[in-house]
């Protein structure tokens, strides 16, 4: 068993214990500690570029750390703690970036341990993702709320607006830029809508951007829906937005010269035929220091 404390930063310790657990006596060759990190790419297999460089894509080890933590010898019957402590660097020429679990792109960190032992009985492995967090520096350029005012007549990709029914609805988001650990805040309130309601949603989207010299190849995936109305809504009525950013899903916005990793806001209101409309929102993560 490995156990580790809260997430580290970059430079700060990464520590833990290793518990060795063993009804009897236990002999091994040595136990080895190793910290990874690494970034993988991965493209859809739909994507018409994936053949051109999709060995350019191969996972990049930003982190490499390994340590022998105990000699080769005996393990008395019952539980053994063993203490360790590796210092979190990037290996020559890399950087450290936030964990992030995405569809395309995933950027993680192990603790790894094994136990070797005789040629009889099989190696003993076992592995532990630790969460990692960059705070940068931020100026609060972006700190400006977002007004909208969605229309017929302001959306955009409708061929014939005049099947739309006649609606407005007005609000604003707090800001463009986020801070992660705190919520997304905002309101909007519908001033008027010819026909019924249903539903009225936010949808957080992860933008991924991966590729290479030979080319690029950017997708957008849902990441979470959150419902902030249901059914025929009260007309003029301030309804709040919140939503809260998922920790491993989600990190500050990112923009590196082989990937790029962005977010985006789809406000979704849903008539009562079942049509609906969407605007959407570029939105920044930030971490501030």
């Amino acid at each position: 068993m490995i156990s580790l404390p809260l997430p580290p930063t970059i430079q700060e310790l990464v520590s833990g214990t290793i518990s060795v657990n063993t009804p009897s006596d236990c002999k091994h060759d040595g136990i080895g500690l190793s910290l990874e990190g690494t970034i993988s790419l991965q493209l859809d297999n739909k994507n018409i570029l994936l053949d051109t460089f999709s060995s350019s894509l191969k996972p990049v080890q930003i982190a490499l750390a390994s340590f022998e933590m105990v000699k080769p010898g005996r393990f008395p019957a019952g539980t053994t703690e063993i203490p360790f402590e590796v210092k979190l660097q990037p290996l020559n020429g890399k950087v450290l970036y936030e964990t992030y679990h995405g569809v395309y792109i995933t950027i993680q960190y192990m603790i790894k341990v094994e136990m070797k032992r005789s040629v009889l009985n099989r190696d003993l492995l076992k592995g532990i993702e630790f969460v990692v967090e960059v705070p940068e520096s931020y100026d609060g350029s972006n700190d400006k709320p977002k007004v909208f005012n969605i229309t017929p007549e302001s959306l955009r990709n409708v061929a014939e607006t005049g099947r739309l029914p006649k609606f407005c609805i007005k609000g604003q988001l707090d800001s463009t830029a986020f801070v992660i650990t705190k919520p997304m805040t905002g309101e909007l309130t519908v001033e008027r809508c010819d026909i019924a309601i249903k539903s009225i949603e936010l949808q957080l989207c992860r933008v991924e951007t991966c590729g290479a010299g030979e080319g690029f190849a950017k997708e957008a995936t849902e990441i979470q829906n959150i419902q902030i109305g249901e059914g025929d809504v009260c007309r003029n009525f301030p309804i709040p937005i919140h939503m809260v950013f998922p920790r491993l899903f989600t990190c500050p916005t990112l923009t590196t010269n082989s990937f790029k990793i962005g977010f985006e806001l789809n406000l979704i209101v849903i008539f009562e035929d079942d049509h609906l409309v969407m605007e959407t929102f570029d939105i920044q993560l930030v971490r501030p220091k």
